[in-house]
């Protein structure tokens, strides 16, 4: 098979494969809101993207969940991926492929892979001893379990011992090429705290890892020996792959990896960063396979000082909070007041507040109080002036020249919280520009042609920001362009953009005059602190 190389003009972006033992919680919803964001900012540019999530169902924490509920394991996975598909509509993720483990066309990717690295020689069988999380679907080393035997990570249950034969694949063999690769990419595996994490595992010495499970019916038999079920991961990881398939094609490699492969961006927890940012290219490696370009490993997000999970019955219900507050507050809050590749705490509290600040009192009002003086001194139109006609010095235009290429490295650094602070850094200014200028004394003293430059300055700044925010909070830009004359629907993944229209977008002064604007309507109304949702 020949490798396959993307053009500069297609972008391709994963969320993990979300294992369906339960209904997805709010880290799942916090991963899909950061790729949907990333994936609309490339949109933006002009770039053909391919959006990829879905979900992991085989393996044993499967099969047991499922028989505790009474359900097959079929029945319970597809319940469950209803689930996935509601929240993402509701959080407005517009993905565009769903891979699904037990689908049929992933079968046949598993198998041929599996063959083209069974044919290199990198699988065989021995015994594995050792501690086994079923949680995490992986062994343990002992130095890494909490007391009496608890996993690290799932901190409330306990790892079983494990004593089978099964398959391994030879990772020690790739231990050279993967330090060389890291030392070659630098920027494989991001952030630095994650690379440092991974290199430092890697330089430990590599083991390698069982890819096959006895005793588990719920997942794909190996090609080679039927009596054993093709690990969790091993396979999981390849659901990236398949979706990757157009509908309607042949489903191998060679087809599935002609268009958009490699993946330009993984972006995952922190907790299964080894898998994606050592086995994965390990086992790309061994298929003679490109591997993908980044790796992003964010962090936890936490409750009361722990991890969320289902596993610790400390989640926040993400269903219930989209039903109280809307998709772009949800969006806004988890991107702007955390920083990706951290761990961040939920507060309610803090959730509120952070909107009416910034949604409600700066963006929301900044809006309203320019239209309505629009409307009162203008007819309802721009001001007749053009944004080179003001001075570079301008207070406002000085900060509009310089936002847009600071944001667009801040979103290219996946830097969101920069992003939301670089905006409302000219909101916030842009406010205090109107106080300061106090536009309603410009029309009483005929100054027209002031009034005029201070309006449109403003106009303009509202436009940019809410441009700027658009792959965060693509409703309420909707909102706020329609307010000043456009028809942009950001939600709208039909509507072909350019690299020509974004830069002209991202630059401070492309409001036209004498646009006709619309009647100045609530972007985001203030919320008040109800009852905390669980």
């Amino acid at each position: 098979m020949k490798n396959t190389y993307k053009t500069q003009d297609t972008f391709a972006i994963t969320t993990p494969l979300y294992y369906v033992n339960d209904l997805p919680h709010i880290g799942s919803a916090y991963t899909t809101i950061a790729a949907d964001t990333v994936a609309r900012f490339q949109r933006l540019q002009g770039k053909l993207v391919l959006m990829i999530t879905g979900t992991d169902e085989h393996g044993q924490k499967i099969q047991r969940t499922a028989q505790s509920k009474g359900r097959s394991p079929q029945e319970h996975c597809d319940l469950v991926v209803s689930g996935f598909e509601s929240l993402w509509q509701q959080l407005n993720i517009q993905y565009d492929r769903f891979s699904r483990t037990t689908a049929s066309n992933h079968e046949l990717i598993v198998k041929e892979f599996f063959q083209r690295v069974w044919d290199r020689g990198d699988i065989y069988l021995s015994q594995q001893q050792g501690w086994y999380c079923v949680a995490c679907e992986e062994f343990k080393e002992e130095r890494e379990l909490l007391e009496d035997k608890h996993c690290p990570i799932h901190t409330n249950q306990k790892v079983e011992w494990r004593d089978e034969q099964n398959y391994f694949f030879r990772l020690s063999k790739y231990q050279e090429k993967l330090q060389a690769f890291y030392r070659e990419k630098p920027n494989f595996i991001q952030p630095e705290s994650r690379r440092n994490e991974v290199l430092n595992f890697v330089n430990q010495g590599l083991q390698d890892f069982s890819i096959s499970r006895v005793n588990v019916d719920w997942g794909f038999q190996l090609p080679v020996d039927p009596s054993h079920t093709i690990y969790v991961w091993f396979d999981a990881l390849l659901g990236y792959v398949t979706a990757l398939l157009d509908p309607d094609s042949e489903p191998t490699l060679e087809n599935a990896l002609s268009k958009w492969w490699p993946i330009n961006l993984h972006l995952i927890g922190k907790d299964i960063l080894r898998f994606h940012a050592v086995y994965w290219p390990a086992m790309l490696m061994s298929a003679d396979l490109p591997i993908s370009h980044h790796v992003f490993g964010h962090g936890f997000l936490t409750k009361d000082g722990k991890k969320m999970g289902k596993s610790l019955g400390n989640t926040l219900d993400p269903f219930e909070l989209l039903k109280k507050y809307g998709s772009d507050a949800v969006r806004y809050y988890f991107l702007k007041e955390i920083e990706f590749g951290v761990d961040g705490d939920f507060s309610e509290t803090r959730f509120i507040n952070v909107l009416n600040a910034d949604l409600a009192n700066d963006l929301g009002n900044l809006l309203n109080r320019t239209l309505k003086m629009a409307h009162k001194y203008f007819k309802g139109q721009i001001p007749d002036i053009h944004g080179e006609e003001i001075e570079v010095t301008h207070p406002l235009k000085a900060i509009g020249m310089s936002l847009g290429e600071q944001v667009i490295q801040a979103y290219t650094d996946l830097a969101f919280s920069q992003v939301c602070e670089a905006v409302l850094a000219l909101v916030r200014t842009s406010n205090k520009y109107i106080d300061e200028t106090a536009p309603w004394s410009l029309y009483k003293q005929g100054q027209l042609e002031a009034l005029a430059e201070v309006l449109y300055s403003v106009l303009e700044s509202v436009r940019l920001a809410s441009y700027l925010l658009s792959p965060i909070i693509p409703n309420i830009s909707n909102a706020i362009y329609q307010q000043l004359g456009f028809s942009n629907d950001f939600n709208d993944k039909s509507v072909i953009n350019s690299s020509e229209i974004f830069v002209k977008q991202t630059n401070w002064g492309a409001l036209p005059k004498n646009q006709i604007l619309g009647q100045p309507q609530p972007i985001f109304q203030r919320i008040e602190l109800a009852e905390t949702v669980s």
